[in-house]
């Protein structure tokens, strides 16, 4: 079974591209991109997990209204897709 992993990103998803890569290329084997977590709506990181076909999620603090209802807006999303690994990418 593989690790259902979450990965944050809010920009441009470099990081993101690598870890999609080796995915692909199966060097990584024991975790699933699973869902992308964002900040900002602009990321061009969401583009490119659209392309993977990984899903993705926008939580905006400024919607959130504050710190503590934009962290529990983010583990609610964690925990309605069943992460069990945060990757800061």
């Amino acid at each position: 079974m593989k690790i259902r992993t979450a990965v944050f990103v809010s920009g441009g998803g470099t990081n993101l591209q690598a870890l999609i890569d080796a995915q692909a290329s199966g060097l990584i084997r024991s975790a699933e991109l699973t869902l992308v977590v964002s900040n900002r709506r602009d990321a061009y990181a969401l583009e490119r997990a659209r392309a993977a076909n990984i899903e993705s999620v926008v939580v905006s603090r400024k919607k959130a209204g504050s710190q503590q209802a934009f962290e529990q807006a983010i583990v609610r999303e964690l925990e309605a897709r069943g992460i069990e690994l945060i990757v800061l990418a």
